[in-house]
Parts: structure tokens; sequence; C-alpha cells
């Protein structure tokens, strides 16, 4: 029986309990006195009578007619006078009950009250003796009507108790769900914080789970940062900060390889000229100065990443990925600026820093991309004017010429219906965890995956209808083959009101097919976005759908913010998988990942796995699953 079950039944009791026990108490206080004044009412008429009688001539119809005067004036039921033998003389009396008062409450209250007697004198003899006994039909009714009040206001009063107790009631109720709720949240390893309820037993309960909660967060953050420094300590360039090249190089890959809008974008690459000459004149403090104002300005370009993704190449090579840039024009202007900020910092020497820019696009090929650069540097080098910067531009092949024309090609394409393409995400056994599923779009008479088509839905705001189309599709297909299934949801889509109440909508029609969806939202989110990711979270997860999040790498310091949303897995960026067999540097960083997130519940999955020594790796250091061109499963 639950606890407020209890606390109703023990407040139901008690009032029962008060009820019947002043309902009992007062019955019989009012029993006794009425039995106390009845008897005493005997007595002192059975006393005025004889001594009437005694008065009187003792003709027998003359006390016949006394004693029927007395009869006819009061509520008796009898009265009789006996001789000194104990014959009777004359005796008046009436039925047993006269009145509508139940048998069964005349049968409980039942008076005991002795008749009255007194003795009648003839002179100095005993003429007779008087006895009389009252009827207690006034009595029996009086008792009742008092007894009926008395329930009347136990009812009234009962039902003001009830009511009050109900306001209490729902007063606790209210705390106590809310603790409830954290400590399911807690079994889960979802640490949420609540209100501090009035009640001092609750208050200390919650004050516990909060004090836990909070010392969880704190040290989710602490042990986030600790990984973050051992990353930057592994991964980065001590003097600059910038990315190794193996790192980067890994980081170029994954971009290039992906579906998403990050796919695209532009390549910088700056060499500091004569960087040995410039640390004999500068020395090497002021040398390593400049070179972290230089990967300090151009990080500054980057105003859509958390962390720019730059990396030292050597010494004096520097490169820099800018995704989700097109205008090549606009960035070598901003690159200028960047340029001449970091020379303005030496006037003293003539910095020499010539530039190479090469846009790239989904599935470049990385070494092409490299020799490119190199070859535009080349031409960068050998310009005499002040700013040595080259832009390689290449042969734009757009599937549209114009806005318009993208846009009514894309809405058409998502009334249509995209297709799914589904890439298995598989255990230490071969055994599916779920299917990943990009969305494929029709334009142009071909299905062109995400990379090309989702910067134009992000330049038209088009990501929640995409989002909604997809699910839509996704339970199509779950309807002939019940398998789960991964769906990308855009940062735009879950801080967009009406797609999460249609979502929520569309999924309640299918709770059955619902709990085969896995949502996965990016690694990228604002604080904003993880507040609109809770309240998308909260919305769903009783119709039984999962989230994950996806491209987990620099930003998994953010995962102490997440620790309370209630994340099902965490998927890490290939760009930490990538060669993470020969590199003892990133198995650290990737089991310390899988350890603290399993601290949390979160299972842990690798993307990007190209070859099986890597998927190998992947699982010693402790990662639950696994996905990528290299994954098979049984």
């Amino acid at each position: 029986m639950s606890l407020i079950k209890q606390l109703w039944l023990a407040i139901i009791t008690l009032l029962l309990l008060s009820f019947i026990g002043s309902l009992a108490i007062s019955i019989a206080t009012s029993r006794d006195y009425i039995e106390q004044e009845v008897r005493i009412k005997n007595e002192d008429t059975a006393t005025a009578l004889a001594l009437s009688m005694s008065q009187l001539d003792k003709e027998l119809v003359t006390l016949e007619l006394l004693i029927s005067a007395q009869f006819d004036t009061g509520y008796y039921r009898q009265i009789i006078l006996r001789d000194t033998d104990g014959s009777v003389l004359t005796e008046r009396s009436s039925s047993e009950y006269t009145g509508d008062v139940p048998a069964w409450f005349r049968q409980l209250i039942e008076f005991d009250v002795p008749s009255g007697m007194s003795t009648i004198q003839d002179g100095w003899r005993q003429f007779g003796t008087l006895e009389i006994e009252s009827q207690h039909s006034f009595a029996y009714a009086s008792l009742w009507r008092s007894t009926l009040e008395l329930a009347v206001w136990f009812l009234i009063a009962g039902a003001i108790s009830l009511a009050i107790a109900t306001v209490v009631v729902r007063g606790i109720k209210r705390p106590l769900y809310r603790v409830v709720a954290q400590a399911q949240d807690i079994s889960a390893r979802r640490f949420t914080t609540i209100k501090e309820p009035r009640t001092l037993e609750l208050r200390q309960v919650t004050q516990a789970m909060n004090v836990l909660s909070a010392n969880v967060h704190q040290m989710l953050t602490q042990e986030s940062h600790k990984l973050d420094e051992l990353r930057r300590h592994l991964q980065h360039d001590r003097v600059t900060g910038a990315l190794n090249r193996d790192v980067f190089m890994g980081k170029l890959s994954s971009q290039l390889s992906s579906d998403d809008a990050r796919a695209t974008g532009m390549l910088v690459m700056v060499r500091v000229q004569a960087l040995e000459t410039l640390n004999e004149r500068l020395g090497y403090t002021d040398t390593d100065h400049l070179l972290n104002t230089l990967v300090t300005q151009l990080g500054q370009l980057d105003k859509k990443s958390m962390e720019p993704v730059i990396g030292r190449l050597n010494g004096s090579d520097f490169i820099f990925l800018l995704p989700l840039v097109e205008d090549a024009d606009q960035l070598k202007q901003q690159v200028i600026a960047a340029l001449e900020n970091v020379t303005a910092t030496v006037p003293s020497v003539e910095l020499s820093l010539p530039t190479a820019i090469v846009p790239y696009a989904p599935n470049d090929q990385r070494a092409t991309l490299l020799a490119t650069l190199d070859n535009a540097l080349a031409q960068a080098e050998s310009l005499t004017t002040s700013e040595q910067i080259v832009v390689q531009q290449r042969e734009q092949v757009s599937l549209y010429s114009t806005h318009a024309e993208w846009r009514n090609a894309l809405e058409a394409a998502i009334r249509v219906g995209p297709e799914l393409a589904y890439f298995p995400v598989v255990d230490a056994e071969g055994g599916i965890l779920h299917y990943e599923c990009p969305a494929r779009l029709n334009l142009a008479g071909e299905w062109h995956t995400a990379g090309v088509f989702i910067p134009w839905i992000t330049r038209f705001d088009l990501e929640p209808t995409l989002d909604l189309a997809v699910v839509k599709k996704a339970l199509i297909n779950l309807k002939a083959d019940l398998r789960p299934v991964g769906i990308n949801l855009s940062a735009a889509s879950i801080t967009n009101t009406q797609f999460v109440n249609e979502l929520r909508a569309l999924l309640e029609t299918q709770p059955m097919l619902a709990k085969q969806l896995c949502f996965e939202v990016p690694a990228t989110l604002s604080t904003h976005e993880i507040g609109s990711l809770r309240g998308l979270c909260t919305a769903l997860r009783p119709l039984g759908c999962t989230f994950g999040i996806e491209h987990v790498g620099a930003e998994f310091t953010k995962l102490a913010d997440l620790h309370d949303v209630g994340l099902a897995y965490l998927k890490m960026d290939s760009s930490l998988i990538h060669s993470l067999d020969r590199s003892t540097e990133q198995q650290t960083i990737v089991r310390g990942m899988a350890t603290l997130c399993h601290s949390l519940g979160i299972q842990v999955i690798g993307e990007g796995v190209t070859n099986n020594e890597e998927l190998t790796c992947l699982f010693r250091v402790g990662v639950d699953g696994a996905t990528g061109p290299g994954v098979r499963h049984a």
C-alpha cells in the first residue's frame, strides 16, 4: 500500500474513531442524565400523590379519579395502588412505547429506571402503597434527536476535515512526487536537483539528494576539465595551442567523409617564412608569442565552431579548417586583416606570411587538397606584393543556379519524402545496437547525401521541416521492419516549439514504433539549446524514445551540463577514432571518456571506424559500440 493511501486510511480512521467515541460518550452521558431525572420524577410524583391520597377519604372511586388525573397529566407507563397485602386496588397503564424511534436504538439504550414508591396513610395506620413508573417514549425521542444532530454535525465537521486533509495531502504529495522522481532520476544516473519542500522530513531528504547531485555535477565538471587538459596536452602544440599534425589530419579526414554541412568549407594555410631568422632577431620568447598571436587571430575567424580547428604541420606551417564558409573573397579580406594584426605585434622586423586558401567539399581526397594547398602556397611565396595570399578557385558545380531554384527544389523533395540509408552500430559481439539513418533527398533526378543539401537547408531555415519528414519516413519503414533507428535532429529543430509539439503528437499516435527511435543531436549545442534539449527529452521520454549526442570531440567538457538530460549514448567523433590503434595518447583520451560516461550510465560509441584494427582497439579501451565503413555485423 502506498504512503498516501496509508495516510488517507489513518485520517479516515481517526475521524471515525472520533465520531464513534464522541457519539458513545454523548449517548452514555445523556442516558445517565435522563435516567437520573426520570428516577427523581418518579419518586417526587409518588410522594406528592401519596400525600394527597392520605389526606382524602379512602373511597376507592375518589382514589381512582385522583390516579387517573395524575396519569393523564404526565408521561407514565403505569400507576398502581396496592393494599397492605400487596393486592392491586386500582391500576392505570399504557402500551410499552409510542413514537418513531427505531427499535434497534431503543434496544441499544434501554433505560433502566426504578419505579417511584410511596406509602398512603389512613390516620395512624397504613392504607396501602402507591407505585409509579414513567413512560420513556419522550426520553427515547429526545436522545434520538440529539444523536441525529450530533451525527449531522460530525458529517459536516468530517467533510470539512477531509477537505482540509485533501489540501494537506496534496501539499505533501507534490514534493513527495518530486523526491520520488529525483530518486528515479538518480537511479537512472540523471543527477537532477529539485526545489526543497517545506515539510521537514522531505526537506532533509531533498537536501541530501541535491547535495549528491551537486557533488556529482562538480565531479563531472572536474573530471571533464581534467580529461580536456589531458587531451590538450597530448594533441595540441604546447607553444601555440594548435593541433598536432596527426590530430589535424584525422579531423580533416573526418570532415571530408561526413554527411553533414561541415563537410563544406575552406582550408587556409599560412607559412611563417624565415622562422630561424626570427628566433635569432626576436628571441625564442617573442617568437613564440608571435606564433601564438597568429593562431589566436586565425581562430577568431571561425564564429561557428566551439573550438577552431587549427593545426601546426611543422615549425612554420599552420593550417586552418573553416567549415560552413563559402565566400572565398570575403574570407581573403578577413585573413588579410588578421595577418596585419599579427605583423603589427613585431614592427621592428619585416614579417612575411604567405597564405593559401583552398575550398573543400564532401568526398574530396585529403592528399589532393594538401597538394593543392602546397601549390597555392608556393605561388604566394613567389609574389612580390605586400599581400602574399593566393585563393585557389575551384569550378563550382551546383545543382541549381539561383536561390529560388534551390528553395523550390528542396521543398518539393521534402514533400515527396526523403530516403533513409541504414548503417549498423554494433557492440563487441557484433550485435546491433541501432542503425544510423542519415537522410537522402532526390534533387535534379538523383539521390544526394546531406553534405550536398544541408547548407541550403540551413540557409532557408528548413531544418524542422526536413527533420519531421525524416521521422515520418522512419515510422513508415518501422512498420515493415521493426529495428531501432537513429535519427539526427538539428539544433534549430529542438529549439522550435512547433516542431516539438508536432513530433510529440505524431509519436503519440504510434507508441509502439516510437520506442524504436533514437534521436541524435549535435555536440555543438549552446546553453539555450541544451535547455531546449531537456524539454524535448522530458516530452518524448515517456513514449520510450532514447536520446544520444553525436560527433563528440572537443565538446566533451559539456557533458557536465548534460548530466541531467538522460542521454542513452554518446558518439565519439571519428577524429578521435582515426588511427586509434597506433596512438597511445588517443587511447588514453578515449578510455577516460568511456570511463566517465559509464559512471553516468551512458553508452559510448565510436564513429568512423575504418578497419578491423581500429575496431578491436576501440572495444579494448572500453567503448560499447562502433559504426563506420569498417564495421560489419553478424
